[in-house]
This record gives C-alpha cells, sequence and structure tokens, in this order.
C-alpha cells in the first residue's frame, strides 16, 4: 500500500467538509453496527484461533464492548456535538461564549494484540463519530483478527475515510515518518515512547494507552475465598493478557495461607483440575511470549500451578512465592497468567513495595476496611482500579480509561472518547448594542474602576 498516497486522500477528503455533517456521521456508525453485527461470527472464530479464546470470553470483552459503544454514539452523538455554552468574561461584556467541538483531520490508531478487535474499534468508533478520518493499523501478531477486521471496514468505508494497512515494525515505522492530525497508541511502555518521540517531531497530540506493574493489595480483613475468586477471574482472563490485570500480589501476612488455598480451590472450579483441558481457558498469543514467560518461572518456589507446555503455548495459572525484586517475573509487566505473592506486615511495608515501581494503570485492593482503602487511594497515583473486585472499572463506559506517567497519557471511554478527538475551540460572539469604553486606552483614572468590576465578576 502506498501510505503517502492513503494519507494524501484521506486529507483531500476530510477538507471537502464532508465528515463535518452528523447525518453522514450517524449513516456510516449504522453501517459498521450493522456489519459488526453480521460478522460477529467470524470474529469470534478469528478470537479463537489467535488466541484459544471462548466464544463466551470473546462476546463479553470484545464484541458486546464494541456494539455498545456504538450504540452510544448513535444514541447521544447529536449532544455530544452540539456547542456548550459558557459564562462569559466580564470584559467581553455584553457577548456569549461556546464551546465548539471539531475534528482534529486525519488519525492514525495502533491497535494493540491483547484485544485485537475490540481495542482497534472502540477508538475507531470515537474517532469517526467526531468527525476525523482514520487509518487503522491492526497487529501483526493476531492475523486471523486482523484479516476479519479489514473486511469489516472495508465494508462499510472507502479508504479514503478509513484504511487498515497491514504489516510488521516496518509498517508502523514508515506510518511513524508520515505528518497526521492525531496518534491513537495501545501498547507498551517501550513502543509508546517511540511513538510519543516521532509524534514530537510535528508536535503531533497523542493518546497513549500503555500499561505498568499493577498492584493487587489482600488485607487481613479481605473476603479472602471471593477475593481469591474475583483476582482468579481477572488475572486469568485472555491468558493473562491484559494491561489492566493484577500484575503482583501484596497480601497480608496474616491471610497468605489461606488465599494460597482458595486461590488453588478457583482455579479447580473455573477450569477444572487441568485448565489446560478446559475450553474457557486461553493460550499465549505466540512462542515468543511464552518464552518469556516461561522464563519467568525458571527457578522460583511454585505455590500454584506452573506448568507449561510449548508446543500449545500453554501456561498454568501460577503463583510464585516471594520471589526476589530483582527476578524476571518483578523486572516489569508480567502480561501473563503468573502472579508474585508478596506478603507484607503493614502499611510502610506496603508502601514501599508500591513506590518501586512506576505508576501503574490499575491498583486493586480488597479490604473491609474503607479508612484503609480511602487511604490507598489517596496515596498512590494509578490510572484507575476497583475496590474489591480487578478489573471491572473497565466496563464503565461512564468513567475515564487511561494511565498516569509511564502508563499513559490521556483517557477515553464513552463521550470522552468523542472528546478525545475533537479539538475543543472556544469562541466569543461580541454584541454590538453596547461597547464599554474602561477596556480602551486612554487608561488614566480607569484603575480602580477596572478592579471593581473584575472582582464583582471574578
Amino acid at each position: 500500500m502506498n501510505i503517502p498516497k492513503v494519507i494524501q486522500e484521506q486529507k483531500d477528503f476530510f477538507k471537502s467538509q464532508a465528515t463535518k455533517n452528523l447525518d453522514y456521521r450517524k449513516s456510516l456508525l449504522k453501517n459498521l453496527l450493522r456489519v459488526v453485527q453480521e460478522k460477529e461470527h467470524d470474529i469470534l472464530a478469528a478470537l479463537y484461533a489467535d488466541f484459544k479464546k471462548s466464544e463466551y470470553e470473546s462476546v463479553m470483552t470484545e464484541t458486546s464492548i464494541v456494539i455498545s459503544e456504538l450504540k452510544a454514539s448513535l444514541k447521544n452523538l447529536n449532544s455530544w456535538a452540539k456547542p456548550k455554552h459558557v459564562f462569559p468574561a466580564f470584559l467581553n461584556f455584553p457577548s456569549s461564549s461556546k464551546i465548539y467541538k471539531e475534528p482534529y483531520g486525519t488519525v492514525l490508531i495502533i491497535a494493540p494484540w491483547n484485544y485485537p478487535y475490540q481495542l482497534a474499534l472502540a477508538p475507531l468508533i470515537g474517532a469517526i463519530a467526531a468527525g476525523n478520518t482514520v487509518v487503522l493499523k491492526p497487529s501483526e501478531l493476531t492475523p486471523r483478527t486482523s484479516k476479519v477486521l479489514k473486511e469489516i471496514i472495508e465494508a462499510v468505508f472507502d479508504p479514503q475515510l478509513v484504511a487498515v494497512v497491514e504489516g510488521g515494525v516496518d509498517v508502523s515505522s514508515a506510518l511513524l515518518e508520515e505528518r497526521w492530525d492525531y496518534i491513537f497508541f495501545t501498547g507498551s511502555v517501550q513502543v509508546g515512547k517511540i511513538i510519543a518521540k516521532a509524534a514530537a517531531k510535528f508536535l503531533t497530540p497523542i493518546t497513549l494507552e500503555l500499561g505498568g506493574k499493577n498492584p493487587c493489595i489482600i488485607d487481613d480483613t479481605a473476603s479472602i475465598s471471593l477475593a481469591a475468586k474475583r483476582i482468579v477471574w481477572g488475572k486469568c482472563i485472555n491468558g493473562g493478557q491484559t494491561c489492566i490485570a493484577p500484575d503482583y500480589l501484596l497480601i497480608h501476612e496474616k491471610v497468605k495461607e489461606q488465599f494460597v488455598q482458595c486461590y488453588q480451590d478457583e482455579i479447580t472450579k473455573a477450569y477444572g483440575s487441568n485448565p489446560q483441558e478446559s475450553e474457557d481457558y486461553p493460550r499465549i498469543v505466540n512462542q515468543k511470549n511464552f518464552d518469556r514467560l516461561a522464563k519467568m518461572l525458571v527457578n522460583e518456589k511454585i505455590l500454584v500451578g506452573g506448568n507449561t507446555d510449548r508446543d500449545t503455548l500453554y501456561i498454568a495459572p501460577t503463583l510464585i512465592d516471594n520471589p526476589s525484586i530483582d527476578s524476571e517475573v518483578m523486572k516489569g509487566e508480567i502480561f501473563g497468567p503468573i502472579s508474585p505473592v508478596i506478603p507484607y506486615r503493614d502499611e510502610a511495608e506496603l508502601e514501599a513495595l508500591i513506590h518501586r515501581y512506576e505508576k501503574p494503570l490499575a491498583l486493586y485492593v480488597f479490604t473491609k476496611n474503607t479508612a484503609f482503602a480511602k487511604e490507598i487511594i489517596r496515596k498512590f497515583s494509578f490510572g484507575g482500579g476497583t475496590i474489591n473486585d480487578t478489573t471491572v472499572h473497565f466496563a464503565n463506559s461512564r468513567l475515564p480509561f487511561g494511565g498516569v506517567g509511564e502508563s499513559g497519557i490521556g483517557s477515553y471511554h464513552g463521550q470522552r472518547t468523542f472528546d478525545l478527538f475533537s479539538h475543543h475551540k472556544g469562541m466569543v460572539h461580541r454584541y454590538n448594542w453596547l461597547d464599554v469604553p474602561v477596556r480602551y486606552a486612554p487608561y488614566k483614572g480607569k484603575k480602580n474602576l477596572l478592579k471593581t468590576f473584575m472582582n464583582l465578576f471574578s
């Protein structure tokens, strides 16, 4: 594909003003909704082929979210796009002030491999709803899903509006050489820094949805069996390949032994005595990531699981007992079904452990002590989280989803996705029936009058 040609065609189409029309945008979103519903079976089959991901899990974490985002955009687009009145400033009296939302132009969306369908289409829906043109780069690591994704896009959109560009690192590098009006990237911190550097060349605004080492705290007041059940779910969904999965478990030493037993029990309830035989337990995406994860298990004390099968890319749900801070499993984001268990005695130990790492994308705390939970929220900086559960904050489209520091820049979901892809243009409409003279030169004798009015209307 001739990338510069595609981009120029999209820029030319954007200049035609066609995407500024709300009815046009809604017609595109309606067509997209129709096609994704028609192609749902194909997407579910593709996700199974790429991950051995069950249909139930794919509906819950991929297709249903896309459909919900589409329906919400269609329902609310008129109100989201409507100019917003704000109170005018005194110096502008008499006047009115409004915020107009306009599309940026031509947007690049680089999607990840871990949720290759949902994390490609969710931002694209917002970009189209806001009136942009889009070049979408899906992940090459999930080829079956990317193929169906391309079919869906091409069935709905002309390439001058939305184009799918497939390929590996070389294609991503070529895309980043071009000038964009906005870049949206979901992926690793390492690649996020490359994106930010490329965007800086043209001062291109960006959103970076990255990751981090997400702590999960279980104190001695928590409902241990329920905590284990919810942590198993949050950790094992998508085979642990989730940016907001609980990464390492900080467990009060009083309840560690009980938690480990409950964790094993919950794995058996969810996936049977041998999760490798379960229809509901996904696989690691490829051998490179399998080998990276398997290396984390070497010379570690395994409390639960630990079994692997490279031929089928299977890694069992695993607990590692109190690994060294310098071990492979504690160096960075795990991104797999392996959970280090680190006991703590008091809040000072807890704070020291969490502050060893960059600000995470998510944090979880299991406790019955409301004051303790509030103190954790106040004390630590992180993208978002949940008390007494894991990952479920992602499901509320009324909450912002995004990181802080190295875990990301910007947030989206629901209306925030539309706003993210919209430039907010402030406008003042001055009226002519009165022209207050206090602002004009000469200024002699007007300073006190100016201060009086500024104090009255501030």
